[in-house]
């Protein structure tokens, strides 16, 4: 059987192309790394879109994310990755608050007293506003309306980006096939399957 591996030129070759954003890995956007912009203009924009970076700092002051999460807590009893998605939302889908931000900071509020936690379905923690979370956001009102009014006009001036599920999905795309083929020979059944199994995700994008 008819073993695919790079030759010792080609793999100097390719991971200077992965250091310069070039080739194949660059098509990814900009490198294994993620670096770049690249053809697709995904890369270092992806992690600004994805809520990391500097790009996240400017749509959020200190302690905004609190009043934000009571009120949609107000709104209904929420999961924690209920309140992920109800914020890109808000935000329009450029910005997705980390989970290393969002559960330190459901925490908090339950510890002030302003949210009770039961457990829902499969064990995860539901979140429902107290008596004094509903007090809490009637004596902090002006906050929370100056904070909604910027967030809709902060979607409102995006523009189009890409939605954060698509590009979420890519990047786990990128590196599914980086690690497969990084440092590895592939039978040719190999690579049929993962060949296969591109072709078939982008015929499946092109019928959605």
């Amino acid at each position: 059987m008819r073993i695919f591996n790079h030759h010792r030129g080609e793999g100097r070759r390719h991971a200077r192309d992965r250091r310069d954003g070039d080739g194949f890995w660059g098509s990814f956007g900009g490198g294994a790394g993620g670096r770049g912009e690249g053809r697709w203009g995904f890369g270092d924009r992806m992690e600004r879109e994805m809520g990391r970076g500097r790009g996240a700092a400017r749509i959020f002051e200190n302690g905004d994310l609190r009043f934000l999460f009571l009120d949609l807590i107000r709104e209904k009893p929420r999961y924690g990755y209920e309140i992920i998605k109800a914020i890109e939302e808000k935000v329009g889908g450029g910005y997705s608050p980390s989970p290393g931000v969002v559960y330190p900071t459901l925490t908090l509020l339950e510890e002030m007293g302003h949210t009770v936690v039961s457990l829902g379905e499969g064990g995860k923690k539901l979140y429902t506003l107290t008596d004094s979370g509903a007090a809490f956001l009637e004596e902090n009102r002006r906050l929370l309306d100056a904070i909604k009014a910027r967030l809709e006009k902060i979607s409102a001036s995006r523009g189009w980006e890409p939605p954060t599920a698509v590009v979420r999905a890519l990047h786990n795309l990128k590196m599914a096939v980086h690690m497969k083929l990084r440092g590895q020979t592939l039978t040719e059944d190999q690579a049929r399957a993962i060949a296969q199994a591109l072709d078939n995700a982008a015929q499946a994008i092109e019928q959605a």
